[in-house]
């Protein structure tokens, strides 16, 4: 009875509930291709099969052979053409690309049937099944786009439709058996189960938009539509096989980070730089459409932002990390990190907001007044003892570390009093240019922790407040 109970509750969950818990055949055969080849007598095909990176693989035997029974006869293979095929089929390895490319040419009716692209051994290693069809005359079906897409990587897609599509609903949909599921169209109808991690974007050539699709799962592997209209019923549409495969030194991020009103959020993003010019940004997307720009790594930082938000960038790990200050309940959505370089680094993150107090405690702003001795003061719980505390000041670009006062530099000092536990800016004298943010934190090993964000105000005349001076 308590088994029939549980399984009654399985059937109860949601769908997306069971994203990433069952791997399809991804997980075990990674290999991938197109589903249908289709020629022309006479005529050529030219198609790609992917294969994970692996250091075995890339060395592995490739091979391209014809289903006949129950064996498959070799045509083509790393170093080897078959007899018959000589001068009008070749093989050829793009490791760095993940894929080997067959060419075939001088088509005929014999070269209809079942086949099989694969690594290794015929029948024993990792393979693909695709059927081949040879017409007499055009036309022939379009073939469908490939795309081989990393788990937990980001998939981006661009479609063009032409001018004469430009006032028309664009969508992507999934094919399913009972029709095409809608999951991002124009209208800012999204499906439930992709709310924060799909993007619809038009370009600048009109008819043109694009898709961008986070967090993939072994769930998005199958085919999709995107089009121009009402997929089945009118318009124009393209299609797009998308296979998911896992790549295991590919890094691992938060999809959910929790902070507390009043403290901070600490996001991490991909970044492996191409060139010195690369852009980085972090955005909050937008169920109406549309990624809200916050911060950048060229200095922008959206005005309401100012004093809360960071950019840091680790290039010992490869990482960006921005930290959110000064939370509020509507600062929840998704956040994503973006690049105009390599797609697959784009990333989101949900941002939940709870009710709770920042462990990080001190007074928020602080007035003084030029020539008097001022400390921004950062008191932390015991959790903090062992972690390591600093205070840096804010500007557009990020957060400068302020020099310890023990290293017996001038100017701006922090320590820390173990007895109190308490952070300690110290300013003596204070100037009129130390005004401005004032950030206090906590990391270990690197890795950025809890800060508290605050606002020095210097004035040359009579001090109207001293929350902060000593």
């Amino acid at each position: 009875m308590m088994l029939l109970a549980l399984l009654f509750l399985l059937t109860l969950l949601p769908a997306g509930s069971a994203r990433g818990r069952h791997p399809p055949k991804a997980a075990s055969d990674p290999v991938f291709g197109p589903r249908q080849v289709h020629g022309v007598l006479g005529g050529s095909v030219t198609f790609r099969c992917f294969y994970p990176p692996t250091p075995m693989n890339r060395h592995d035997r490739k091979y391209w052979c014809k289903q006949t029974g129950s064996r498959c006869v070799t045509l083509v293979a790393t170093g080897f053409v078959a007899p018959g095929y000589q001068g009008r089929i070749s093989l050829t390895d793009h490791p760095e690309e993940e894929n080997f490319q067959i060419n075939i040419s001088e088509l005929g009716l014999g070269d209809s049937g079942t086949f099989q692209c694969g690594l290794g051994v015929n029948g024993r290693g990792l393979s693909h099944t695709v059927t081949v069809n040879v017409a007499a005359a055009p036309p022939v079906p379009e073939a469908a786009e490939l795309f081989y897409v990393k788990l937990r990587s980001t998939w981006t897609v661009s479609c063009s439709f032409g001018k004469d599509t430009a006032d028309i609903r664009k969508y992507l949909c999934k094919k399913e058996k009972d029709g095409c599921r809608n999951i991002v169209n124009s209208h800012q109808e999204i499906d439930p189960d992709f709310q924060g991690r799909v993007l619809l974007t038009f370009e600048e050539t009109p008819g043109s938009f694009s898709i961008t699709m986070t967090q993939m799962d072994w769930e998005d592997t199958g085919l999709y539509y995107c089009g121009a209209g009402e997929y089945g019923k009118d318009g124009v549409s393209k299609e797009l096989d998308v296979f998911v495969y896992e790549d295991k030194n590919f890094p691992k991020l938060k999809t959910t980070v929790t902070g507390k009103t009043g403290s901070s959020a600490t996001f991490e993003c991909l970044y492996e730089p191409l060139k010195k010019s690369s852009t980085r940004i972090w955005c909050k997307w937008r169920i109406q459409g549309g990624c809200d720009k916050i911060i950048d790594n060229s200095g922008n930082v959206k005005y309401n932002y100012e004093g809360r938000v960071a950019m840091f960038e680790n290039p010992e790990n490869k990482t960006v990390t921005i930290i959110l200050n000064q939370l509020q309940k509507r600062d929840e959505g998704f956040y994503w990190c973006m690049t105009n370089e390599l797609k697959e680094q784009q990333s989101s993150t949900e941002l939940k907001v709870v009710e709770g107090e920042p462990a990080l405690r001190g007074p928020k702003e602080v007035e003084a007044q030029a020539g008097s001795r001022v400390d921004l003061t950062c008191s932390y719980p015991c959790q903090y003892y062992s972690y390591e505390k600093y205070w840096c000041k804010w500007n557009n670009t990020g957060c400068l570390m302020l020099p310890e006062q023990e290293q017996g530099l001038q100017g701006p000092a922090a320590s820390c009093n173990a007895s109190t536990r308490t952070a300690v800016l110290s300013f003596d004298p204070v100037t009129e240019e130390d005004e401005g943010w004032y950030w206090c934190g906590v990391k270990r090993k690197d890795v950025f922790g809890e800060a508290m964000a605050v606002e020095l105000r210097v004035s040359a005349g009579e001090l109207r407040g001293s929350a902060g001076e000593l």
